[in-house]
């Protein structure tokens, strides 16, 4: 299983982008020159319909340089929660920006550092003339400050259910996250009575979040592996050229090994992460295997090839003026978001009957 070679010329525009345009610079220039926040949106809604396996190369490539700009959180969260909750006239009135890149969606879903759908404790009240009233708090909300659409999970009598809501309304609070890795922007949303409009049917947010946990962890892998190829890569070089004793440090046999084993984390997750992109392309019904699958094997992959970095850069790996932290801490925080490898090794094995659930 390989990309395309359509798919991989779009992995060139993307990574003749990120050289060009560094950090946040890059996002208005992905999303305008290549169109990177449509991909995955429907043309009727303004995208260019393509699906899971364009998301995989343009995560992929994004991993790779830690590129901080809202591709995650708005064209794959936000995105995929309204695809999956049916709603075909918020789709109609939120998508067309969401994929031209105007705007910048937020899912808020996360409580109490779980991303369980049935974890979800935050109340939603009817209203008068169809609005609702939502009352709870709101974690790791991904680019969660500044998004213009903003999505909330929040319990009614039917059960979950997705609210659209007014950022900037009444009884909204969000809040900058201070976090390890600084690549990765998150907020903290505290709402107190804040004014919705319910998104998709009442009720049917843990099957929608569900589906949107998958995607999520199929594209997080994604990303991950794209990050620990670059820390092999960039380590293989300087192994390379850091002489010790006369010889470049390379040539040495415990250095060889740990560099091969580095090898073979990196491209077993790459198969896992594959897997997943090819199950979520593919539709196939068993998408949440594949997805907590290559969740906890590329998060443990690059956790451990981050760490390989660190240790055979030797002291300059550890400094500030060094790339290496940054990956390090992009690889702990990563390996958290959307829920840690034992709860995925958990829902992987209650799935497969080997547990109970």
């Amino acid at each position: 299983m390989r990309p395309t070679e359509e798919q991989e010329e779009l992995r060139s525009a993307v990574r003749s982008v990120l050289g060009r345009h560094p950090g946040k610079a890059a996002w208005r220039p992905l999303t305008e020159q290549i169109g990177i926040a449509g991909l995955a949106v429907p043309e009727e809604y303004g995208g260019a319909g393509y699906g899971a396996g364009e998301v995989y190369v343009v995560v992929e490539e994004l991993g790779r340089e830690l590129s901080p700009v809202p591709y995650l959180g708005s064209a794959v969260l936000t995105v995929q929660a309204l695809l999956a909750s049916d709603d075909r006239e918020a789709c109609a009135r939120l998508l067309p920006d969401l994929a031209s890149g105007e705007a910048v969606g937020a899912l808020a879903w996360a409580e109490g550092g779980s991303w369980d759908p049935t974890a979800v404790r935050a109340e939603a009240i009817a209203g008068p003339g169809g609005t609702w009233r939502i009352t709870g708090t709101k974690e790791h909300v991904l680019d969660g400050t500044e998004a213009g659409p903003l999505l909330v999970a929040a319990r009614t009598r039917a059960g979950v259910s997705l609210f659209e809501v007014f950022g900037d309304g009444t009884g909204v609070a969000r809040a900058a996250t201070v976090t390890m890795d600084s690549t990765r922007a998150q907020a903290r949303v505290v709402l107190a009575e804040a004014e919705g409009r319910l998104v998709g049917g009442e009720g049917e947010g843990e099957r929608v979040l569900a589906h949107v946990l998958d995607l999520a962890c199929t594209a997080l892998a994604a990303e991950q592996v794209g990050a620990a190829a670059r820390c092999l890569e960039l380590t293989l070089a300087y192994a390379r050229e850091r002489v010790q004793f006369g010889r470049a440090i390379g040539s040495f046999q415990a250095v060889k090994h740990r560099l091969a084993d580095a090898y073979v984390l990196v491209e077993s997750a790459r198969s896992a992460a594959l897997g997943a992109s090819f199950a979520a392309a593919a539709g196939d019904p068993e998408l949440s295997r594949h997805a907590a699958a290559a969740k906890s094997a590329c998060s443990e992959a690059f956790s451990a090839v981050a760490g390989e970095m660190i240790q055979l850069h030797g002291g300059i790996g550890i400094t500030w003026e060094h790339d290496a932290h940054r990956y390090f801490k992009r690889a702990h925080g990563s390996s958290q978001l959307f829920g840690p490898p034992s709860w995925h090794r958990a829902r992987l094995a209650a799935d497969l009957g080997l547990v109970k659930a």
